[in-house]
């Protein structure tokens, strides 16, 4: 119907639409539509009650709100007949070190790294580089038959069993699907990171030059009730299943049933997301999209492959979801002074003297308790600790961010120790000019007392609830706050967009 309007025409429902009582409305039946198919509904002078036929569907899609798009796709796998996936698949791109991209390399010649996180050449230019070996080695590995398209489109239940640091046996459970790209001010995807310039503008050209997703964006929906995660448990073997250098154990099931995956879609409907990990990869593909919408805008199509991402969803209310602390540590102050520390962090905490041989497990012992009056640190030098609790800034210190971020250990870090005790700027610490990131605590001391940092501090994980309020509220918390674990793994399931 929509299509036969005159562009700007505007006519009263009529006897070619369709039979909607006021009751089913929950309003006046009256509306006026236009050819855009942005309805306005006014002027009750021209209600009629009429006969069929637009769908409930259309009707429902112009008031419901923007809610989480989810979609089966055929993934791209590596045919395990041509190659071991343990020695293929990787950790995702931004945890690959040096001394990683080298054992991948050395493991197989199919190795997704060469595609993820390739090496880079003296000789490289316009014309031949990275992203264009990348998008080669894709290319030649499809042709020959190394990764294999599957026949239908299908989601995959992705199940992690892993050991936490304080050797509890815990299993996360997930599915990977495509999510639909959608602005952070749709009020869908909540973001919970600020993210870097630098990294997206490098997986732009990869995925440029690709036209595809090799790793999933770790996404996070709320399912109380737990009703998703059975919906698509399946009594069969795997369909995939390798334990990783960390000693998780990845197994992954396809499922292609329509009906479960019509279930799923509906189930999933009425969520929204929190980007867990991945949000330069994220935003990267909203930027890709963007490009592709103006370079070659369709009107009336329905979504472009572009228009989505692979991604693995997770209840956010579901067991195993586990969040480790990222600390800090400081290095290439000088001059450096523990005394100095104490006395200008005083104005901020309560700071104690705490014995500074503690292992990583005494550690975490101290904040754990000290967590009860609300923010705990340690501070952690060569030959002197502390212990900064009881917080009493001022609000002011911490410019516009609302009481939760406040609160967060965190952002008491960030904002009264690290640039107002020690006097490092927010764009040092935003470039990592004097703090490294370390998830171990026993690394973080090693560092201190190998007389390679000035200083270490140590804290306890961000709590989910904490990450979920303030990222459905808009708000943000600084970069490499959470370090949820186990990671995702690359190269179980490739969404190719062409």
């Amino acid at each position: 119907m929509l299509a036969q309007l005159e562009e700007g025409d505007v006519k009263t429902l009529s006897s070619t639409v369709l039979h909607l009582s006021a009751t089913a409305l929950g309003f006046p039946a009256c509306a006026k539509v236009c050819s855009s198919a942005a309805s306005t509904f006014r002027d009750c002078s021209d209600l009629r009650l009429i006969t069929p036929v637009v769908p409930v569907a259309w009707y429902n899609s112009l008031f419901r709100p923007n809610m989480a798009h989810i979609e089966a796709f055929r993934a791209f796998r590596y045919d395990p007949a041509r190659v071991p996936l343990q020695h293929v698949a990787t950790q995702p791109y931004d945890k690959i070190t040096p001394e990683m991209q080298e054992r991948y390399y050395a493991a197989n010649p199919h190795n997704l790294v060469r595609i993820i996180l390739g090496k880079r050449n003296a000789t490289d230019g316009p014309s031949e580089n990275v992203y264009s070996r990348a998008a080669s080695f894709f290319s030649d590995w499809r042709r020959d038959g190394v990764l294999v398209q599957d026949p239908q489109p299908s989601i995959y239940r992705y199940v992690q069993q892993f050991s936490a640091p304080s050797g509890a046996k815990q299993e996360r459970a997930g599915f990977i699907a495509l999510g639909k790209l959608e602005d952070y001010s749709a009020g869908v995807v909540h973001r919970h990171e600020q993210t870097l310039s630098k990294p997206k503008a490098d997986r732009l050209d990869l995925l440029r030059a690709t036209r595809a997703h090799f790793g999933q964006i770790f996404m996070l929906y709320s399912d109380p009730a737990g009703e998703i995660d059975p919906a698509l448990a399946i009594d069969q073997s795997p369909t995939i299943e390798l334990t990783d250098e960390y000693g998780v154990h990845h197994r992954i099931w396809r499922v292609s049933d329509p009906g479960v995956l019509s279930t799923v879609r509906a189930k999933m409907a009425d969520k929204k997301l929190i980007i867990a990990d991945g949000h330069h990869r994220y935003e990267t593909a909203l930027n890709y999209r963007n490009e592709r919408q103006a370079s070659s805008p369709t009107v009336g199509t329905g979504p472009a492959p572009y228009d989505f991402a692979m991604m693995t969803f997770v209840n956010m209310d579901g067991p195993g979801l586990l969040i480790l602390p990222t600390h800090r540590v400081v290095h290439s102050l000088q001059p450096f002074s523990m005394d100095e520390l104490r006395q200008n962090a005083s104005e901020f905490f309560s700071v104690e003297e705490v014995d500074p041989a503690l292992d990583s497990r005494r550690a975490t012992a101290i904040l754990r308790e000290a967590a009860h009056t609300g923010t705990a640190l340690l501070g952690v030098s060569q030959d002197r600790a502390f212990l900064f609790s009881r917080p009493k800034a001022p609000s002011s210190i911490f410019g516009p961010l609302s009481l939760r971020q406040q609160s967060l250990d965190v952002v008491q870090l960030h904002k009264c120790i690290l640039e107002r005790a020690l006097g490092i700027s927010e764009e040092a610490i935003r470039n990592q000019q004097n703090v490294t990131y370390i998830r171990e605590a026993e690394e973080s001391l090693g560092m201190v007392r190998s007389n390679k940092a000035n200083v270490a501090f140590l804290m306890n994980p961000v709590r989910m609830r904490e990450v979920r309020d303030i990222a459905f509220s808009g708000g943000v918390l600084p970069q490499k706050s959470t370090d949820f674990y186990p990671k995702l793994l690359s190269g179980l399931a490739i969404y190719a967009l062409e």
